[in-house]
């Protein structure tokens, strides 16, 4: 009995398929890696528009003040 099961068991399938599940692993492993690195990107991407809108109203500010002295000067030397 125990010789027959033994025969009928095939190890080279059995290693084929672990060979598989490693390297599906490993596949899937690459791939979140990937999107890890995505989202840090996209978080530095984010934080960098945060700051960006918060001085956005001074820039705008700082524009129409230079622009109406330019004007000021241009009309009243």
């Amino acid at each position: 009995m125990a010789t027959q099961s033994r025969e009928n068991f095939d190890f080279e399938e059995q290693r084929v398929r672990i060979v598989r599940a490693i390297e599906e692993v490993e596949n899937l492993s690459a791939e979140s890696r990937k999107f890890n690195a995505e989202q840090l990107k996209l978080m530095a991407e984010e934080a960098k528009l945060r700051r960006d809108t918060a001085f956005l109203p001074l820039i705008a500010t700082a524009a129409l003040l230079g622009a109406g002295a330019a004007i000021a000067k241009l009309f009243f030397p």
